[in-house]
């Protein structure tokens, strides 16, 4: 398990950070990217071992993730949707998806996305009513990533009997579902769509599980505690870059904030009303880093493919990316301080 580790450490600082500037310029990810985080074995994270995947604990995940986002974010980010398909699919009692999907999502030569989101509020933004033979959505999703760039999308939507279904679609336009390009103000490589949906039929067969809404809710909690990765991992980034400017007084206090946060948000996971606070905290602590970088780099930070300014850009985005209301209560609160 270490060499997953040192390979995601050696493709952030080999390959993604020294191409992340350029990324972020033209708004897109090279596929050589996604290819070699295939080719590590990145792509089989989550997966249990008996299908092929790595069965990382969550210190593994934890140091990938945080490693990975502080090499490129959009990268990261596009990425990271993959596993949510691969988890879900290890545990579904559909066998006919599974046999179809599971060992090419291990091994990166199918990569998915993931539209779940607008199932959580009440009420919710994706709908889903049961019909002869399947499913039909309507509502939107409003922040899906990868499209384009993934093969298959893991969609789901609440239904009137206060249940979460989920499938497995193509991520294309097709009768009923429209994507719609948005512009990001960080990570535009992420290819982040809207989609809406209106009486968008899926059939029973492409149907994951369903699950009652308040299990669903429950069970993001994980999510949210991964979620806490990509601020974290900008945040070292941040420091690394600190002290080469000559700050390693700042950079170290930086990180001993990190450590603190890591273990909050790994204690939420047994005290899950904890979490989204710890949450906050760390998408602050990454915010403040990247100011701290640009108030080191000086004017230059302000300028086009600067990495001081992008970063600060990914701050932002990262204080509301996969965010709920409690973590943006708790960061209020923190401005309060």
């Amino acid at each position: 398990m270490p060499n997953l580790v040192a390979r995601a450490r050696a493709l952030a600082d080999d390959v993604l950070f020294p191409a992340a500037a350029e990324v972020d310029l033209t708004g897109e990810v090279p596929r050589s990217h996604f290819d070699v985080l295939a080719e590590a074995g990145l792509y089989g994270l989550v997966a249990p071992t008996s299908a092929g995947g790595s069965g990382a604990g969550l210190p593994e995940l934890v140091a990938v993730i945080e490693t990975l986002a502080g090499g490129c974010l959009s990268t990261t980010f596009t990425w990271i949707q993959h596993h949510g398909l691969v988890a879900a699919l290890a545990g579904s009692s559909n066998a006919a998806l599974r046999t179809e999907y599971l060992a090419d999502l291990v091994k990166g030569t199918v990569r998915a996305a993931v539209a779940y989101g607008g199932a959580l509020p009440t009420p919710p933004r994706t709908r889903a009513v049961r019909v002869p033979g399947g499913f039909r959505f309507s509502g939107d999703a409003p922040f899906v990533s990868g499209w384009g760039t993934t093969d298959v999308l893991m969609l789901s939507g609440q239904t009137p009997e206060d249940t979460v279904v989920s499938t497995v679609v193509a991520p294309a336009a097709a009768p009923g579902l429209t994507a719609t390009p948005l512009q990001l103000v960080a990570a535009q490589a992420t290819a982040t769509v809207r989609l809406d949906f209106d009486d968008f039929f899926v059939p029973a067969e492409r149907v994951l599980s369903e699950t009652p809404h308040a299990d669903f809710v429950t069970g993001r909690t994980f999510a949210v505690r991964l979620s806490g990765c990509a601020p974290l991992g900008v945040a070292e980034r941040c420091a690394r870059l600190l002290s080469d400017l000559g700050h390693p007084a700042t950079a170290a206090a930086l990180r001993a904030e990190q450590a603190q946060i890591r273990i909050r948000l790994d204690s939420g996971l047994t005290d899950p009303p904890s979490l989204p606070a710890a949450r906050a905290a760390a998408a602050e602590l990454c915010y403040r880093s990247a100011g701290a970088l640009v108030a080191a780099a000086g004017s230059r930070a302000v300028l086009a493919g600067e990495h001081a300014g992008r970063l600060v850009r990914e701050a932002t985005f990262l204080l509301v990316a996969a965010s709920r209301p409690e973590i943006r209560d708790g960061l209020l609160s923190l401005a309060r301080r």
